[in-house]
């Protein structure tokens, strides 16, 4: 399979003009390495995973640096954060010195501590995820968008089943004390059971006869390795009482579809998950978007407790939003307009857009109104509304 560009391009090629450290983040196997080897081709390249580097790096951090030619990539970084701090000498002793190192590493929140700590002011810091649906067509409902599943999608259940097990092995492992990863791996497809639902620790923690506080720590993981979404409810207070729980999506659909069994196109157009599924394929190409073009996530749902419901709410700007309703259909129908119109009637205060997002029938991907101010149309036409 060709390269496929990737959204975050431009950005990090002008992180890399304007800071000595450029930092990419996100799930494993999303393309990390790829893009930056692409991008700075002519940068060594030091994959900090093998148990000889990172010994010889432990030992001797500033010989290890020595020996480095920059501009350098150092693939994995959260295996050695107390390289970090060897780093920032190095940065600071010549600090106009741009694009001269660029990390990746596959767990958030261990890496992001790290920053915080050493490299503050010094790095970039951008997260990718795995391919949206702007980077290449054959990403999809069913297969997701890990680039291995796109690239070889008749080996997708195979890759797959092995991304799991490593995942679990590795990042798994170390981020938190797992002790029993089969129960761990049954969690992962309860979680999936739950797409789309409000986050309910209890519920989740029951069938699996652990605790709440374990529960919340296994979400923890897969939230800072980049595996599930947590989508906040909006709080502006709308002189209602609001649900305060997130909703929980995983980041790549054809994970979600795995772990559900769901194993051809047939299976999942007959699946009672195809609606939570698409909505959490919405989910994941919003941020795929924000995040593509620099911007931070910022999603949201509404609920409140007398059942008014909108699946996202997406700021588009200062007091503008954008109110989606996300539908497997294939078909739009008026009715799916009703909680978008009761909302913007209570959100005055707020330049507001309506849209609801469905899969568009074969021969047709049109753009129609609902109604008043209320669009409907397909996720392509979505992320033009996006962009606007």
């Amino acid at each position: 399979m060709a390269y496929v560009v990737r959204l975050l391009e431009p950005e990090i090629a002008r992180a890399a003009r304007g800071f000595p450290a450029v930092i990419v983040t996100g799930p494993r196997r999303a393309g990390k390495t790829t893009l930056l080897r692409h991008l700075f081709p002519k940068a060594s390249y030091h994959l900090i995973e093998d148990p000889d580097v990172v010994a010889r790096l432990r030992a001797d951090p500033r010989g290890f640096l020595d020996e480095i030619r920059t501009p350098a990539i150092l693939d994995e970084v959260q295996n050695a954060p107390e390289l970090l701090n060897y780093l920032r000498a190095r940065i600071d002793s010549a600090p106009q010195h741009k694009g001269r190192w660029f990390l990746t590493g596959s767990q958030e929140a261990p890496l992001m501590k790290g920053v915080t700590e050493s490299l503050a002011g010094r790095a970039a810091v951008f997260q990718l995820l795995p391919f949206s649906t702007r980077e290449t067509s054959k990403v999809s409902l069913f297969r997701g968008g890990f680039p291995e599943v796109v690239a070889r999608p008749a080996s997708a259940a195979l890759w797959l089943r092995s991304y799991v097990q490593t995942y679990l092995e590795r990042d798994v492992r170390a981020v938190t004390a797992v002790r029993d990863l089969a129960t761990f791996r049954r969690f992962l497809s309860l979680l999936a059971t739950r797409c789309g639902q409000i986050l309910n620790r209890t519920d989740l923690a029951a069938p699996m006869g652990v605790s709440v506080p374990t529960v919340s720590s296994w979400l923890g993981v897969l939230e800072i390795t980049g595996e599930i979404i947590l989508v906040p409810p909006f709080f502006e207070n709308f002189g209602k009482r609001l649900i305060k729980s997130p909703k929980v999506y995983f980041t790549d659909s054809g994970l979600a579809c795995h772990l559900l069994g769901i194993d051809s196109v047939k299976m999942l157009e007959s699946s009672p998950f195809l609606g939570p599924l698409f909505e959490g394929f919405i989910a994941s190409e919003i941020v795929k978007h924000q995040l593509g073009v620099g911007r931070r996530k910022e999603i949201y749902f509404f609920r409140d407790q007398q059942g008014l419901e909108v699946d996202f709410v997406v700021p588009k700007a200062a007091r503008e939003l954008l109110l989606l309703e996300a539908k497997a259909s294939h078909t739009a129908d008026p009715a799916m307009a009703g909680s978008l119109l009761r909302l913007r009637e209570a959100v005055k205060r707020y330049e507001t857009r309506a849209f609801v997002v469905h899969r568009p029938a074969r021969e047709l991907d049109s753009l129609s109104a609902l109604s008043s101010g209320v669009r409907a149309g397909s996720l392509e036409r979505l992320l033009r509304t996006l962009e606007k």
